[in-house]
């Protein structure tokens, strides 16, 4: 028997009733008293207040788009400040003196040099793919605690280095799947453990995108040479090439660098949906796709599908997922995780969860229900439904929410303050990344991929 079990909301949730054609009533089994009490529990973060010992020194190491939002979110943590940062290009660490403007704040072009710095207490990575696991190791060696970006690892074999530093030097370590601490995840976690959409079957995932930076044509500086670049360390754990500022500033393009659509957007549905359901992971991995549009160079595809199977466990029943992404696609930025089950379905974003409830209902007067065999007499019933829209249900964070990308981070140094756990630790990142990377391996050698998600290890049949 799966278990089923409730846990209290953290954060307050307004459900809105949205009635369909012909009068949608509410869902007793789902909207009960105990769930309003529930979901109107509030933590007051921005009222707490922290001694100077609370205080916790970030350093920022990769200070391109996302680093620069993660510490431009990690700040307005109350407690935190940013002491240093560290980008391969000075035009990045000029930007972060003029953007930061602590008098303070150190600057380098050199990761090991944060490292080695006393008063730095933790360390967002937010560097280009391949480097997230040296970095990541050789800081938690040094006793500090780590905010990686997703995916945690470059290649399948990098999780078990990540997940063995963390163990040895009991640093906090969280990955940057900022979905994992948003409302919509966590309401969804206890809509599905409580039956909303009964037993889960499948689930599906799409984000669609159609803009040159979006697919990740992004800008080149003018001045970016070898002068302002260093490109020798850029590609030190790499395959050595001349320079190339393409390949420095639109690195998630190419093989080397970055994890493909794969790393950078499927690893956030995989994070979401195996926190939701309580998954570790599939263990068939499929894919397909193209370079249909952005023929820029890139070695990676702008359209790609995958489907993966998820075996029978003790925590849910087995169910299949699709996912997919189009860089091509002129609807815009379309994104959303699907869940469907034997009693309905749930849309589940970062400050929203959409519940559909189905409903049958058969209409007496159907003439199609009863029905003669002209020549034996024989009567046959036709248990015909009526085409009656599910009921609609909405759960939307309350007004004032700060989002799941402050909520991660807030995590991340809760966590540093008290040695308490995380949303996503190692462990966790790993099984998030692994069939995402095995989706770029089945799409480049057209093979099936296997994995046990239990004992993280590829199987080869």
């Amino acid at each position: 028997m799966r278990k089923k079990s409730t846990e209290r909301s953290r954060r307050s949730f307004i459900s809105n009733i949205t009635k369909g054609v012909i009068g949608a009533t509410i869902i007793p089994s789902i909207v009960t008293a105990k769930d309003r009490k529930r979901n109107l529990i509030e933590l007051t973060r921005s009222q707490q207040n922290f001694s100077a010992n609370d205080q916790v020194q970030v350093a920022l190491i990769g200070s391109g788009g996302m680093g620069t939002a993660d510490a431009n979110t990690c700040i307005t943590v109350p407690g935190v400040k940013l002491v240093a940062v560290c980008d391969l290009y000075d035009g990045r660490l000029s930007e972060a003196k003029k953007r930061w403007t602590n008098n303070d704040l150190y600057t380098t072009r050199d990761y090991l040099e944060i490292l080695e710095r006393k008063d730095v207490d933790a360390v967002i990575i937010a560097t280009p793919d391949h480097w997230h696991k040296d970095i990541s190791v050789a800081a938690m060696n040094k006793g500090k605690h780590v905010y990686c970006e997703k995916p945690m690892v470059h290649d399948i074999t990098e999780g078990p280095a990540v997940i063995d530093a963390q163990k040895k030097n009991k640093v906090v370590f969280q990955v940057g799947s900022q979905g994992m601490s948003s409302l919509g995840n966590e309401k969804a976690k206890q809509l599905l453990k409580e039956g909303a959409i009964g037993e889960l079957n499948y689930a599906e995932a799409f984000y669609a995108r159609m803009s040159p930076e979006g697919a990740w044509q992004y800008p080149i500086p003018a001045d970016a040479s070898p002068a302002t670049v260093d490109w020798d360390r850029y590609i030190a754990n790499t395959t050595k090439r001349p320079f190339d500022k393409t390949r420095f500033f639109r690195w998630r393009n190419y093989r080397d660098y970055g994890t493909g659509v794969s790393g950078d957007l499927f690893v956030h549905l995989f994070s979401s949906l195996h926190f939701v359901t309580g998954s570790v992971g599939p263990n068939k991995i499929m894919a397909t796709g193209g370079l249909r549009y952005w023929k820029d160079g890139r070695e990676v595809p702008d359209i790609m599908l995958g489907m993966f199977d998820y075996p029978d466990t003790k925590i849910h029943p087995a169910f299949n997922l699709s996912v997919r992404v189009n860089f091509v696609d002129g609807t815009g930025g379309t994104n959303y995780l699907r869940m469907v089950g034997s009693e309905g379905s749930m849309t589940v974003e970062w400050d929203k969860v959409t519940l559909f409830k189905n409903r049958n209902i058969i209409d007496a007067t159907d003439p199609l229900l009863k029905t003669k065999n002209v020549n034996t007499g024989k009567e046959y019933v036709y248990e015909r439904k009526s085409m009656v829209p599910p009921e609609k249900l909405e759960y939307t964070a309350e007004e004032g929410y700060k989002g799941a990308h402050f909520d991660h981070h807030y995590n991340w140094i809760n966590a540093i303050r008290n040695n308490g756990e995380v949303a996503e630790n190692p462990l966790f990142g790993y099984r998030a990344a692994a069939p995402a990377l095995l989706c770029n391996d089945s799409y480049f050698s057209n093979n099936i991929m296997h994995w046990d998600p239990e004992n993280l290890k590829q199987i080869n049949k």
